[in-house]
């Protein structure tokens, strides 16, 4: 079957077709002309239509004048020698699709019962033709393919007005299109006609299609809604599948009136409320569209909350889902391209709904506090609001189960760190952290405040203090990590006055990173950092400063003693850093992005999940010592091998090595002169050596905290679960039936302080970069200072 491309329609080739026809029978009417050079003159033809004589017309289809017609009841030429796209006394519409009963139309496809069309291909009667006019009765039409009525070798144009190719083979168009070939080559015959009287005319071209959808989408007659929004959204789901979009005409409680926004299309459809129910059927609808549907990429309809509706379902099953993934899934379900804003907020509207918002968050704050305390006797939760219009100040919130771990299993050190809130409202999490035998992170306490002050921080201290003070008869002397910015310094002073207050070497060394990019004087400080004595911490400075002059300087303006283990008075068991949000960031960064109270739930769980796991764990040791503990000894025990011992009396011995001298051992006030042992709570190698030396059990001299049965002792208590929001009021109602009296509702509105637009500062400025003079970069290129060469973009 012959196909012709259906650009040379819309470009006007047929005109093109007509003009070259006349510009033929001037020159070679008589002779037979190869189908080639035809289209190659009707080509050109194409290109200079426009510029064809005025007052000339070409028309093709049906007219009341005299016309040149090819169709039917036409058998002559006319007085106006014009052919016409199109007709006058009908509609004669240019159709990409099937053509309908009654219209007369230029149609690629199939024709179906009128016959005034001009069709491009198959004809009901022959499955191998493609026919430009389709007849059943007459011979009027014109054809081009194979015929089984007409068996010519010619294309001629006749007395009956036949233009037929019959007998042909093969039309090739190249893959560039620049030439047209004819495998087996047939000649043309045209009757003269003259066509200087009549210009080239194409008349517009109108196309129209037939909505067709899947049954999902199928809007009908009679069809019934519970409410107008179903309704609503029904139709505009619709819209969306068929590519077209919507403009409401009439929307109220009884009434939904709605049209193709399309200018000129009949598409509508109306939508009433039935008498005496919500139920919404509609009442018309006119399906057919005249338009070509939607060209760009997005849609009017595809609002916030279809998108919600649209990926509901997935994230129920994954809230972890993003946006990015969001837009992806609807490009490929509905073919259309949406903002990530609209994603976003999409997906912000689900989770508000599966999780509650973030104002609801804080407005339940003080019941989640009272079902905290409820749940898990001696524990700690407290709320506090602004006084004046009762919004959001600080929570503070602390489990009996961490309570109890901390103050009799684990070592007298805290960790002090915070982490930026990621909702919708301003805030800072505060975390006071222990330590276990093992090494882990013991979360011991939670602060939530409005913003991040000295002020809060102060708060947030004395609240540990009041903790730690009611649940010990003797405070142990505390050793604090932090960044060491003024509100801890201020807090830790006011309620921790005995406590040895230190860096965390985490922050010290990423601002000294900053100002001198060489990891090996990064290196260089962290050795210096954990060497034992003076002498090895003098000795690392001097390296350091053989590389560096000014981090020689920049090191020593920071006070040894808050930092450097060789100076540092308290003990911290080799714990250098306090950074906790990077120790947890796998789960407590996810959590920040929650509201308050789901938050909480999420910490809430972690604790209960990691004091479950790690109970069961402990009770599969078989050691004295936890796994961490009992490698030290373990590598102590190797290296003690070599040492040679003298004891001076039952408790003090003399260990000589080659290459570390001589140092003095008291077994029973468990110290070396190494300060192993004292500053780590497990026996370095030269106590090891002399512990061996006099048979005694090296495992019974490590710190209590470092024993298995201690480290049970820690994680022995539970983090009991907290029931769900919906039955709150219920244990609330059941609570103030046992007391007797009836608490007064206290009222939490959000902070005032939204969070400002943009996306939030993915790392904090420390304490450190507060207030610091930036170090001055220079250009070995230009010689010229606030720039590298790499970015210099000075001409030489």
């Amino acid at each position: 079957m012959w196909l012709l491309p259906v650009r040379w329609l819309r470009e006007g080739w047929i005109g093109s077709v007509g003009h070259g026809i006349g510009s033929w029978r001037g020159s070679r009417s008589p002779n037979l002309l190869c189908l080639s050079d035809w289209i190659a003159a009707a080509a050109a033809a194409a290109i200079s239509y426009r510029a064809a004589m005025a007052n000339h017309e070409l028309v093709l289809g049906h007219g009341q004048d005299a016309e040149l017609a090819l169709g039917p009841n036409h058998h002559d030429f006319g007085h106006s020698h014009d052919l016409d796209l199109g007709g006058h006394a009908h509609d004669h519409e240019l159709v990409l699709g099937q053509s309908h009963e009654h219209d007369h139309e230029l149609v690629l496809g199939q024709s179906h019962e009128r016959d005034h069309e001009l069709v491009l291909g198959q004809s009901h009667e022959h499955d191998d033709e493609l026919v430009l006019g389709h007849h059943h009765d007459d011979d009027h039409q014109l054809v081009l393919g194979h015929d089984h009525h007409h068996h010519h070798d010619e294309l001629d144009l006749s007395e009956s007005h036949e233009l037929t190719l019959a007998e042909t083979h093969h039309l090739g168009v190249d893959h560039n299109l620049d030439q047209l070939s004819l495998e087996q080559a047939h000649e043309l015959a045209l009757q003269p006609h003259d066509f200087s009287q009549g210009p080239l005319a194409v008349a517009p071209v109108v196309q129209s299609r037939t909505m067709v959808v899947s049954p999902e989408f199928q809007l009908a007659v009679g069809q019934e809604f519970p409410d107008v929004m179903s309704c609503r959204r029904a139709i505009r789901s619709t819209a969306i599948a068929c590519h077209f979009e919507i403009q409401t005409v009439k929307s109220d409680k009884t009434r939904f009136t709605a049209k193709c926004a399309a200018e000129g299309c009949p598409w509508r459809i109306h939508a009433a409320k039935l008498a005496g129910v919500p139920t919404f059927s509609i009442r018309t609808i006119h399906d057919t569209h005249s338009c070509v549907g939607i060209s760009h990429l997005g849609h009017q309809q595809a609002s916030v909350q279809w998108v919600a509706t649209t990926v509901e379902e997935r994230l129920r099953e994954n809230p972890q889902c993003k946006p990015k993934e969001i837009l992806e899934e609807i490009h490929k379900a509905h073919g259309i391209t949406l903002s990530y804003k609209q994603a976003w907020r999409g997906k912000e509207r689900i989770m508000a709904a599966v999780r509650g918002s973030f104002e609801e968050g804080y407005r339940l704050l003080p019941e989640y506090c009272r079902q905290v305390e409820r749940t898990n006797p001696g524990s700690i939760a407290r709320v506090y609001g602004n006084p004046d219009d009762s919004c959001f100040r600080r929570l503070f919130i602390s489990f009996n189960a961490s309570i109890y771990g901390f103050i009799n299993a684990c070592r007298p050190l805290i960790g002090l760190d915070r982490t930026l809130l990621k909702n919708k409202y301003l805030g800072t999490l505060f975390l006071a952290t222990g330590f276990d035998g093992d090494g882990d992170l013991f979360p011991l306490a939670f602060g939530v405040v409005d913003e991040e002050t000295d002020e809060n921080w102060v708060w947030f201290l004395s609240e540990l203090h009041e903790l730690l003070e009611k649940n010990t008869e003797n405070m142990p002397r505390l050793t604090i990590l932090s960044d060491r910015q003024k509100g801890i310094t201020d807090g830790v002073e006011f309620n921790f006055p005995t406590a040895f207050h230190g860096y965390c070497m985490r922050h010290v060394s990423e601002t000294f990173k900053k100002e001198f990019s060489n990891p090996v004087l990064v290196n260089l400080l962290w050795e210096a950092a954990h060497a034992l004595t003076v002498i090895e911490f003098e000795t690392k400075l001097l390296e350091i400063e053989d590389m560096s002059q000014e981090a020689a300087v920049w090191i020593r303006h920071l006070p040894p003693r808050l930092w450097a283990t060789a100076y540092f008075e308290g003990t911290r068991y080799g714990h250098l850093t306090a950074s906790i949000t990077e120790s947890l960031s796998s789960w407590i960064l996810d959590a920040a992005g929650l509201p308050v109270t789901q938050m909480m739930e999420c910490i809430r769980r972690q604790l209960m999940t990691w004091f479950n796991e790690r109970r069961e764990a402990s009770m599969q040791w078989s050691t004295i010592l936890v796994p961490a503990a009992e490698r030290r000894v373990q590598e102590a025990i190797e290296r003690a091998r070599g040492y040679q011992v003298a004891r001076a009396n039952e408790a003090e011995f003399e260990v000589v090595s080659a290459h570390e001298g001589t140092n003095i051992v008291d077994i029973r006030n468990r110290c070396c002169l190494c300060r192993g042992w004292q500053l780590y709570g497990v026996p370095c190698a030269h106590g090891v050596a002399a512990l061996l030396s006099c048979r005694q059990n090296v495992h019974r001299y490590a710190e209590s905290c470092f024993t298995v049965a201690t480290y049970r002792k820690t994680y022995s208590q539970t983090i009991h679960p907290i029931p769900d929001k919906t039955l709150w009021s219920e244990t609330a109602d059941q609570d103030q039936g046992q007391d007797g009296e009836v608490k007064a509702e206290m009222v939490i509105n959000p902070p005032k302080s939204l969070r400002p637009p943009g996306r939030p500062r993915k790392k904090r400025v420390r304490a450190e970069d507060r207030g610091r003079v930036k170090r001055v970069v220079h250009c070995s290129r230009c010689n010229q200072t606030g720039h590298f060469r790499t970015t210099c973009a000075v001409p030489i």
